[in-house]
């Protein structure tokens, strides 16, 4: 093999860092779970991408049988791979066997960008999910597609997990010249914890040749069979850094990360802080990697230098370990409070600053980085944002036949996470593909629902979005604690498979349908409250009176806020 010479840029050097991909995985193992689940997060950010619940039924194909590929974000055709014989139940990111794949793209080095082939990173995950039975066979699945059929998108970081184990694999093509992808997947270790966010996260890993727990590629099927192995990775992943002139060390201290997504001031500010700010909230002691977290302080023994093969020496020293311990268990509401992180209670929490405005506003629009002279500022990009699409958290429930993805559609922190069994065989109107889009308004659409309420929460935070919390909490509280503890009994007490199946999919149709109903109606009663600035109360209906009276204040920006005004506009509205 000749040798290659490309070009070291990070993904996020690519991108400025407002146009940076963006998305957010955690991962609870069942250990670190208060419920002895398996738990990932995902939230799907994108300006673009419309919110709705995807669904492919389980299906029996005959021989012979081509599946058509198409791009996930584009739509365009990209060519056919052979069917497999029975194909599963996936309702949005998790399938009827309880395995769940979430992502968030890094990007990574440029040149191995548009490689040989036809999946693409979407491809994989939702093919992978209608063949998989357990997070093992996820993996292997994952490796022989991209192996047999070539892998064409940027890099990624995939979260996969079952009702016994969590995953994280990195994955990043070869470039125009090669097929295939170079990889690596490694285990969380029982009774942690993990997560990522747009910048790759697995550094150095075991070796095959030194680990009896850890294989290659070659020996994949190994570990569908040996629960001991809790590496794995493809055979050239350390060789083809080597040859392409990307790495310069030793086996045992290559790093994944660091070879083919070096860390910068963007990977670890507007990617890798989210993920700090999870492990701050399960874990003590996080304040020493706050400097590397916030990209104030990416320690090296030696400069790191785009453009030139990396070396152990250009390696961050202080960067955040892959798992944490927790200090108390995790539940499925506080994954739903991780995913509606602002930076609350650090210095760079934006609803405490002047940018916020008079009503504390915790988001601001893009682009995210600007200029003042020459200096470069940037806002923060929070686990939270306005622009995501639909997020999840998905339930692998080992003490259950049925695992649940509690699904959400637009802004986290303003959304209602649903439960939705991933039996169903039918997907809620509210949520259904097709049911409007981003050129399309459709009133029955929670995406446009929630972004309505979402939007004009924005418009007086401090006073708005309090009120959609406390309903939001009122409803989550309310599946978690009774609605579906007491669906699981009457499944439980119910013995036909198909009959218990239908139960579930009503009750999850039933419990969206009367969200998307209910969260509208409540929309119509904040926006006659808050209306024209203003704080309208229903007050008591006089006798004989036609109409109920309303009393309206006149809530008044926040003293800060008059001091700022003050300060720039000097006695320009002074009163005389």
């Amino acid at each position: 093999m000749k040798k290659l010479r490309f070009v070291l840029m990070a993904a996020l050097l690519v991108f400025a860092i407002g146009e940076a991909s963006a998305c957010t995985n955690f991962l609870i193992t069942k250990g670190a779970s208060k419920d002895g689940s398996c738990m990932i997060s995902y939230a799907a950010d994108s300006h673009v991408l419309y919110g709705e619940l995807y669904y492919y039924p389980a299906l029996n194909h005959a021989p012979g049988t081509m599946r058509d590929v198409y791009d996930w974000d584009g739509g365009a055709f990209l060519g056919k791979i052979p069917e497999v014989g029975p194909t599963y139940n996936v309702v949005g990111n998790m399938n009827e066997w309880q395995v769940a794949i979430g992502e968030t793209t890094y990007g990574g080095i440029e040149a191995l960008y548009g490689g040989q082939g036809i999946i693409d990173y979407g491809s994989l995950i939702y093919i992978t999910l209608q063949r998989s039975k357990n997070a093992r066979e996820a993996i292997k699945n994952m490796a022989d597609l991209v192996y047999n059929y070539g892998y064409v998108s940027e890099g990624e970081s995939f979260s996969i997990a079952d009702t016994e184990e969590c995953w994280i694999l990195e994955m990043i093509g070869k470039g125009p010249q090669h097929k295939g992808a170079v990889w690596v997947a490694r285990r969380i270790p029982d009774g942690y914890v993990s997560g990522h966010a747009n910048q790759a996260r697995i550094t150095t890993f075991p070796l095959a040749s030194k680990n009896k727990t850890s294989i290659t590629y070659k020996n994949i099927d190994k570990v569908l069979t040996d629960k001991s192995i809790d590496c794995v990775y493809a055979d050239d992943v350390i060789s083809f850094a080597k040859e392409a002139n990307l790495y310069n060390g030793p086996d045992e201290k290559f790093s994944f990360s660091d070879v083919y997504n070096p860390v910068d001031f963007s990977g670890a500010r507007a990617c890798d802080l989210r993920v700090w700010a999870m492990f701050n909230k399960v874990t003590k002691g996080m304040n020493q990697y706050w400097g590397y977290a916030t990209g104030r302080d990416i320690q090296r023994v030696k400069p790191y230098k785009p453009g030139q093969p990396q070396t152990p020496d250009n390696f961050p020293t202080n960067r955040m370990p892959l798992w944490v311990l927790p200090d108390q268990k995790v539940g499925v509401q506080d994954m739903m409070d991780f995913m509606r992180d602002h930076l609350e209670n650090t210095e760079l929490d934006m609803s405490q600053d002047v940018g916020a405005g008079p009503f504390h506003c915790p988001y601001r629009w893009r682009p995210m980085d600007w200029k003042v002279g020459e200096t470069t500022y940037v806002h923060e990009r929070t686990t939270a944002t306005q622009q995501t699409g639909f997020s999840f958290v998905a339930q692998c429930r080992p003490y259950n036949t049925y695992g649940i993805i509690w699904f959400g559609v637009d802004d986290a922190a303003s959304t209602v996470y649903c439960p939705m069994y991933t039996c169903m065989t039918k997907i809620p109107e509210g949520y259904r593909e097709g049911n409007g889009s981003m050129s399309e308004w459709s009133e029955s659409a929670a995406f446009w629902i929630f972004n309505q309420m979402s939007n004009w929460a924005y418009t007086k935070y401090n006073y708005i979005h309090p009120e959609i919390e406390k309903r939001q909490h009122e409803y989550e509280t309310s599946y978690v604690e009774e609605l579906v503890p007491a669906m699981d009994e009457l499944v439980k007490a119910t013995a036909d498979p198909k009959e218990q199946v239908k139960m579930l999919t009503t009750f999850s149709c039933t419990q969206a349908d009367e969200l998307c109903y209910n969260w509208k109606k409540f929309y119509h009663e904040l926006f006659m409250k808050y209306m024209d600035g203003n704080l309208n109360t229903a007050q008591q209906p006089q006798p004989n009176h036609q109409y109920t009276p309303i009393k309206s204040e006149h809530p008044k920006y926040s003293d800060e806020y008059y001091e700022i005004l003050i300060e720039k506009t000097g006695d320009k509205y002074k009163a005389y």
